[in-house]
């Protein structure tokens, strides 16, 4: 069947069906858990958690579902080396997000406190709590946490939105790798290049690295129904994850708001900015964003940015001016159905099922 791939024996899975982990509190327990049972991977996306919070996300999902789950880090969280910027380069950005804060008739923010990362305590916390798969974005893992995570039984999967980078993460022995597509909604998860230099498209990049590449590959960004899925899989994917479709869908954390603007027209419209986090990203496009094209040098470092601009969206949402706020989202967006997790795996499966059954009968 089309479903018994190494992903799907791998990750312990019925389907190779990956729903994808959002990060910034948009991901939910009974979003992952209600992927999971339904036979795909539910993620959950916790580069933003403390590992206090982590523990207890990792105890909720084990206590909601038996099946197995992912959880997603960053390898690097943060763009300054001392998780601090000058007063100057501070300066330049209040000068240039100033007209927002005075539109929405807030202050200017004081200079947010230096960033210190958090992976190496999240890191820990995987270890200890040991969830069935172990999914990382912005880097590579070293040989001795990997094998750590062999010992343990916890798959590993790193992103990859280049060739080179695919080939990096081989190299460590990762388990899977995800093939991340420019369409994807999302931050690009790019590692050896500049973001803007690391956009090719999912399938394009998918044959590229099953050309190189031994380790089995899953196909992420664009993929949104059964025919997304038959097409990746006769590409050579060993799976799909999705994370618009799903972030879509009541199960998720994502606002009644954000939710409807992946349903709306707005949705035909995507754009990739630094805006409002500092680091890359793919978003339904905004006024904000349109205006900040080639002004990326006033931004600050990620996640300095993403403090700054919260500000920005926090008050936005209360005045409910959609044109400042970036609800992220991938191209596939317009093509979207169903509001309920269930009805989408269903769907997915029926149509990927109906596929592959009229091919054989031809």
């Amino acid at each position: 069947m089309w479903y018994e791939t190494k992903a799907s024996k791998i990750l312990g899975i019925e389907y190779p069906i990956l729903q994808g982990p959002f990060g910034g509190s948009l991901s939910s327990v009974k979003l992952v858990s209600t992927v999971s049972n339904a036979g795909g991977l539910g993620g959950y996306g916790a580069y933003t958690l403390s590992p206090e919070e982590i523990i207890k996300v990792d105890q909720q999902i084990k206590t909601a579902t038996n099946k197995p789950y992912n959880i997603n880090l960053w390898v690097s969280d943060s763009d300054t080396p001392d998780g601090n910027v000058t007063d100057e380069q501070f300066k330049q950005a209040q000068a240039l997000f100033k007209p927002y804060f005075d539109e929405i008739g807030i202050p200017l923010p004081e200079k947010p406190a230096p960033f210190k990362s958090r992976f190496e305590n999240q890191l820990e916390v995987i270890l200890h709590q040991k969830p069935p798969v172990f999914s990382f974005m912005f880097g590579v893992l070293s040989d001795d946490i990997l094998e750590q995570c062999r010992r343990r039984g916890i798959a590993t999967v790193g992103a990859a939105t280049t060739l080179d980078e695919a080939i990096a993460l081989d190299s460590t022995g990762v388990d899977l790798i995800i093939a991340s597509g420019f369409e994807a909604g999302g931050h690009r998860p790019s590692f050896l290049a500049s973001a803007e230099s690391s956009i090719t498209g999912t399938f394009v990049l998918l044959q590229l690295i099953k050309e190189k590449v031994k380790t089995p590959v899953i196909a992420a960004g664009g993929i949104a129904n059964g025919k997304g899925v038959a097409a990746a899989l006769a590409l050579g994917a060993d799976g799909v994850q999705m994370g618009t479709a799903f972030l879509a869908t009541e199960e998720s954390n994502a606002t009644e708001v954000h939710r409807e603007m992946l349903f709306s027209d707005n949705a035909k419209y995507t754009t990739l900015s630094r805006a409002y986090t500092g680091r890359l990203g793919r978003g339904i496009t905004s006024r904000l964003a349109k205006d900040m094209i080639y002004k990326e040098h006033g931004f600050l470092p990620f996640p300095l940015q993403t403090q700054f601009i919260s500000h920005i969206r926090k008050r936005a949402i209360e005045q409910e001016k959609w044109d400042l706020i970036l609800f992220w989202g991938g191209q596939i967006a317009p093509v979207l159905k169903h509001r309920k997790a269930t009805e989408l795996m269903k769907s997915i499966l029926d149509e990927t099922t109906a596929y592959f059954d009229q091919l054989g009968s031809r």
